[in-house]
């Protein structure tokens, strides 16, 4: 892969994967155990810092689109890129909705269950990670 398309492609991925490690897995679960949230207050709080690491992925994601896009890249860049867009564009299109009508139903006062989707969220946010930790380091080989 051309030079300067790696170094904005492997800037952009390492952004997006530091982002997702730092919400995903370390303020999501502790936001829950600070005293004085309730399960409203951390529903409230989540989707407000999901919504904003989502729109950020977006964009972090056009970037990495399109530094390989210019980039010359090889079949291997080519593939974890769109297997990293896919992940996200599932997430947003298929869990994330059915994640935020559980929580207007909670947020309304209703016992909602226990709902799959967040662990489906979870399995892909894993997977986002994995996909992200490969695009990257292979993104920065290239151009070596």
């Amino acid at each position: 892969m051309n030079a300067v398309p790696a170094a904005v492609a492997g800037a952009a991925v390492f952004t997006w994967l530091g982002m997702v490690l730092a919400i995903s897995f370390l303020e999501a679960p502790l936001k829950f155990r600070a005293p004085g949230v309730t399960v409203a207050l951390g529903l409230g709080i989540g989707r407000l810092v999901f919504r904003a690491l989502n729109i950020a992925e977006a964009v972090l994601a056009t970037a990495v689109v399109a530094a390989v896009a210019v980039g010359s890249p090889g079949a291997a860049i080519v593939t974890l890129t769109a297997v990293a867009v896919v992940l996200l564009v599932v997430q947003l299109a298929a869990v994330r909705p059915v994640l935020n009508r559980r929580s207007d139903r909670i947020l309304a006062g209703e016992q909602a269950p226990r709902s799959r989707a967040h662990h489906a969220y979870i399995a892909l946010e894993l997977l986002k990670v994995i996909a992200l930790v490969a695009l990257g380091v292979t993104v920065l080989a290239s151009a070596a």
